[in-house]
């Protein structure tokens, strides 16, 4: 779940009012009105009530360090709690705060990063770098996340200090994915991925379109209330099959993503790891 977001106080109200101004080309493009900005922590404590009284196994946060009271009421309730980090001092402030494993996040990952703060002039770290990174910080397990699309790559950060893997864009072609048409063909074809705060507020990599270009600079650092601003635009650009104005969330391997069941995918690639493993073995 997303921890929950900066205090409005620290949103540039103005600059928010000027992005909006400037989509109203886009808006009528698509025959829809600008949204409506609104800052919300995207009813965090409901989910956290929810997540408590079903006795859930693993609770993953997202977007920040969860406050210390979430993380003692996850524990009470039986569960453990994850994190995502995207630095080594994330994953130190994770690991004080009571995490029970990390997900690191590389900066190949499609889609919203999971840093703590959303910042311009933060490194970022690829998923190998970090994973050694946060290995020499911490004694958590770590998970893995960005880029991980085959065997070798799960391979590749096994050897590399992680407990598991997770992918991400592997698994978008896959019809249990629910990826709408739109994202899919985008999928399929040649496309390179950024990062860009156009469509929701925060960094996130998609698959470049002309949305991102027009619009990436003049973004400001404002989640969630952007992705409030342009929920109409990317809901009429995706019902209308235009990709130019939809958020095309994908990873750096995204040309790796194959059209397969998602039980076959995992499989496949599970299998390809052991075998990479097993070579590497024999070489040593």
């Amino acid at each position: 779940m997303f921890a929950p977001p900066a205090p409005h106080g620290a949103i540039d109200t103005a600059a928010v009012e000027a992005f909006a101004y400037r989509l109203r080309a886009d808006a009528e493009r698509y025959e829809v009105a600008v949204g409506e900005p609104r800052h919300d922590d995207d009813a965090f404590a409901a989910k956290l009530e929810l997540l408590t009284e079903q006795r859930v196994a693993v609770v993953s946060f997202t977007f920040g360090c969860p406050p210390g009271d979430a993380v003692a009421r996850v524990h009470d309730a039986g569960a453990d709690v994850w994190v995502t980090v995207t630095s080594p001092d994330e994953a130190t402030i994770a690991r004080d705060a009571g995490a029970d494993a990390l997900v690191v996040q590389g900066y190949e990952a499609g889609g919203h990063r999971g840093s703590f703060a959303d910042l311009d002039d933060r490194e970022e770290f690829g998923l190998l770098a970090l994973l050694r990174l946060v290995s020499a910080r911490v004694r958590l397990p770590l998970i893995a996340a960005g880029g991980i699309a085959d065997g070798p790559s799960v391979a590749a950060v096994l050897c590399a200090g992680a407990a598991a893997a997770q992918i991400g864009s592997a698994l978008m072609l896959a019809p249990e994915a629910g990826t709408s048409d739109v994202h899919r063909d985008a999928l399929r074809k040649p496309g390179r991925t950024a990062l860009t705060r156009a469509f929701s507020g925060r960094q996130a990599r998609g698959i470049v379109n002309r949305f991102m270009e027009e619009h990436g600079s003049d973004a400001p650092i404002a989640y969630p209330d952007l992705h409030h601003l342009t929920t109409p635009i990317r809901a009429a650009a995706r019902a209308a099959g235009d990709p130019e104005a939809v958020n095309l969330w994908a990873g750096q391997t995204h040309a790796l993503a194959v059209d397969a069941p998602a039980a076959e995918i995992v499989e496949r690639i599970a299998s390809d790891a052991r075998a990479v493993l097993v070579s590497l073995a024999g070489r040593t």
